[in-house]
């Protein structure tokens, strides 16, 4: 049975905020170096300016079964695709509301990554926390599935390496670049 990655079933279970990131507004990233789809290394700690990072537990391959069969009623864990597609589609909206950069980010190699980087035309980067060095430092909430542990679905708002915002959870996954833009709108008008 071949999965739309594209697309979110309509009973998709919403993930329940656990307090897991309440930490992290107003907490500086740790310094931890992290390799991107394009070959660079990126500490999110040294970006100046503002930086938005989307986590997310991990993308699926077309043609290939997910991780575990019961992936969809895991809450948050569906989505990784929608979500990377609507941070591209609003992308130069971002770079209108001063955003300097964008990555996505999860514990899949760079290899891993490169594919769906690739296929979906993502005009930033996606990084890689495979050995999740930044997820044990920033304590970023995680799950278990299928024997492996992963990041659940969370938006960062960096500005000079101190997280300012934070989406957790993020739900529906494909509107997590909308949401980030209307926050971003309404810091505008304050």
């Amino acid at each position: 049975m071949s999965v739309d990655l594209a697309s979110l079933p309509a009973d998709l279970p919403a993930p329940q905020d656990d307090g897991g990131a309440d930490h992290l507004r107003g907490a500086r990233v740790p310094d931890v170096a992290l390799r991107a789809t394009d070959g660079s290394t990126v500490s999110l700690a040294k970006l100046k300016g503002r930086t938005v990072v989307y986590a997310y537990p991990r993308t699926g391959e077309p043609g290939k079964a997910p991780l575990v069969d019961d992936w969809d009623a895991i809450p948050g864990a569906r989505g990784c695709t929608p979500q990377s597609c609507d941070f591209r589609d609003h992308f130069q909206a971002l770079k209108a509301l001063g955003v300097g950069q964008v990555h996505g980010l999860s514990t899949q190699t760079r290899e891993y990554q490169q594919e769906a980087a690739t296929r979906l035309h993502l005009p930033f980067t996606l990084l890689s926390d495979s050995h999740r060095a930044l997820a044990m430092a920033a304590r970023l909430p995680t799950l278990e599935a299928g024997g492996e542990t992963l990041l659940k679905r969370l938006t960062l708002v960096i500005d000079d390496g101190v997280v300012t915002q934070v989406f957790y959870p993020v739900f529906p996954p494909d509107q997590s670049a909308r949401q980030v833009i209307a926050w971003l709108e309404s810091q505008a008008r304050a």
